[in-house]
């Protein structure tokens, strides 16, 4: 690790919220160091994100305010790109990054891209890349500019396990301030020495030192230790409350020792330890699916991209009720888009009966409307809406009351993530379409979405770089686009 400096970043006494009503933090006060790796936690929808948007200024504090060192330059890696820089070149666009352009920008540019494990063509257009190669380029857009803090909201989504490595030697390499989203905890632990935790019930931020897994047992701790206490002056304040009411009903001197008892129950409930929820984890699930006899999916044959240039290839792949496949290659291949094309039964080699119920898990969650309320989006996959049901089938999902009036553009990419997973369980899909189902999901949930992925008796497509969840959900077949 780096030797840690000054004080380059402060929050002080910091109030905000989109919503007046419902702030996400309460004069919420930390600092960080120069040269320190940190982790932002907190459940989905605590204001992980918001909070980068506070350190690069694109909001204001309410209240209180945020000290950065002066001169102290900011980078951070967006989870999507921008559409004004869809018609630049790879070349076009990282120059962007600088006010001035250095004259070993080619240069510049292959460190970068070297640091996220990924080579591309510099005159290569950006709209003609995938997904998942457009995200690589936003981490390494942050990376090239050298910022004294770099911002990373979860940037191993699209990598794969030798681009994760890469960035995490780059990382530890760095010498400069490190600010992390990720729910990917082996990665987290590799390299941050502290974490920023989000308090979601108290709109509070607390600092924790420490390596990831350390932080999180000590955070266990704290609960386990503020559990015990509370239950201590429980029994304390349901013993005064006793004596309070036997007292209340005699003459004299007693009730004038009940009246001095009220008011130590009232002192000790004013001291009763607010204990902090770490991440709730999602409740079991199951996704049903209705009996199918004949095959759920036919291919013979699949559009790629090879050399930049789209081509078809033969395969030979039926799906029946309870098979999954996975389907593999390198960023760029076109993946995301096959899985796209499926969903929407416009691959030309590919046959997927109309009465087969499709369930598509975008990694972009393009497939939600996000003009939506949460609400009305798991009503429009029921056939009867059923009000008891989806605030049921939200809460089951940690997506409460005041989550699901909510419209889907202003969920957290958490939120929206288990959102999908909902509407699977009132959907009933004979087929499920998941592209990358492990992106943006707290690592406390997956446990419980494999379980779920695993008991489902429908056909599986998938893609995703997480092996253990593959492995977990039992995929027993592949198509690597890479070798067609």
């Amino acid at each position: 690790m780096s030797t840690q400096g000054d004080v380059i970043l402060r929050f002080d006494e910091v109030t905000f919220g989109h919503n007046e009503k419902k702030p996400l933090y309460v004069e919420a006060s930390f600092s960080v160091r120069e040269n320190t790796k940190l982790t932002l936690m907190g459940q989905n929808g605590a204001g992980k994100s918001t909070l980068f948007k506070l350190i690069t200024g694109e909001f204001k504090p309410d209240k209180g305010t945020l000290h950065l060192r002066d001169g102290a330059t900011i980078g951070i890696a967006k989870q999507v790109m921008d559409r004004k820089y869809l018609e630049m070149t790879v070349a076009e666009y990282f120059t962007s990054a600088f006010d001035e352009v250095p004259r070993n920008i080619p240069v510049l540019i292959d460190e970068a891209l070297d640091a996220v494990n990924y080579k591309i063509p510099h005159d290569k257009v950006l709209k003609d890349l995938s997904g998942g190669q457009q995200a690589r380029l936003l981490l390494a857009f942050a990376i090239i500019q050298k910022p004294d803090i770099l911002l990373l909201d979860e940037p191993t989504n699209n990598l794969d396990e030798d681009g994760i490595g890469h960035l995490i030697m780059f990382l530890m390499m760095y010498e400069k301030t490190v600010i992390v989203i990720s729910h990917d905890a082996n990665f987290l632990n590799t390299f941050t020495d502290g974490v920023v935790y989000i308090d979601v019930v108290e709109k509070t931020i607390d600092q924790y030192v420490g390596d990831y897994f350390a932080v999180v047992e000590k955070i266990k701790a704290r609960i386990a230790a503020e559990q015990r206490k509370n239950a201590q002056l429980k029994k304390s304040i349901q013993d005064r409350k006793d004596k309070v009411n036997f007292f209340a009903h005699k003459g004299g001197k007693m009730r004038k020792l009940a009246s001095k008892l009220k008011d130590e129950v009232a002192d000790a409930e004013d001291s009763m330890v607010s204990v902090k929820r770490d991440d709730v984890t999602i409740s079991p699930f199951t996704i049903e699916a209705a009996p199918y006899d004949k095959p759920l999916v036919t291919i013979s044959s699949v559009g790629i991209m090879k050399d930049h240039e789209p081509v078809h290839r033969d395969v030979d792949i039926s799906l029946r009720r309870g098979e999954r496949l996975r389907i593999k290659g390198p960023n760029g291949i076109g993946k995301t888009t096959l899985l796209e094309r499926l969903a929407n039964r416009k691959e030309e080699g590919a046959v997927i009966p109309n009465d087969v119920t499709i369930g598509y898990y975008r990694q972009d969650f393009s497939g939600l409307d996000f003009s939506q309320t949460a609400y009305e989006s798991l009503e429009e996959v029921m056939e009867v809406g059923d009000r008891e049901t989806i605030f049921a089938t939200g809460a089951r999902f940690l997506l409460k009351g005041d989550v699901l009036t909510n419209e889907i553009g202003t969920l957290s990419e958490g939120q929206k993530a288990l959102l999908s997973f909902a509407r699977f369980t009132l959907q009933k899909p004979n087929l499920l379409i998941l592209d990358e189902p492990t992106n943006h999901v707290n690592f406390r949930h997956l446990p419980v979405i494999a379980e779920a992925l695993d008991a489902f008796e429908g056909t599986i497509i998938a893609v995703s770089h997480d092996e253990e969840f593959m492995q977990k959900i039992k995929v027993e077949r592949d198509l690597d686009l890479g070798r067609l």
